[in-house]
């Protein structure tokens, strides 16, 4: 697999909106490399990337697990709590999950991460 980076932003809620809203408007277009997911803050991304995560994620890679029961086995997760964590990580992009027949099978999409944040979105 080739890899894929996702770029990755932090701003509040609050400028997150304002911007959205400037881009609805058509006042502000994103450009190519800006970031596509975004987070209100460094803590909220460290839970989505988290050294357990990661790992969960490695192991995908490494081991193309068939299904979520597979997964199971090769992490020691139980299966909500692949299932939960696996869906969280498919709406920030950075895995797929193939429904095929009775099973799940989880895909890496990103495997790299590049963080862009400033300090203009904090409240003083």
């Amino acid at each position: 697999m080739r890899a894929k980076t996702i770029y990755i932003g932090i701003m509040s809620k609050e400028a997150y909106k304002q911007r959205t809203m400037a881009i609805a408007r058509g006042e502000y277009t994103p450009k190519k490399n800006e970031p596509k997911i975004w987070f209100e803050s460094l803590k909220s991304m460290s839970q989505i990337l988290s050294n357990e995560n990661r790992r969960l994620l490695r192991t995908i890679l490494d081991k193309k697990p068939a299904s979520l029961a597979e997964l199971e086995e090769m992490t020691g997760r139980k299966k909500s709590n692949l299932s939960r964590t696996l869906k969280t990580l498919e709406r920030y992009g950075i895995v797929a999950l193939h429904k095929e027949k009775n099973r799940v099978i989880p895909e890496v999409k990103a495997t790299e991460f590049k963080v862009e944040f400033g300090l203009g979105e904090i409240a003083v």
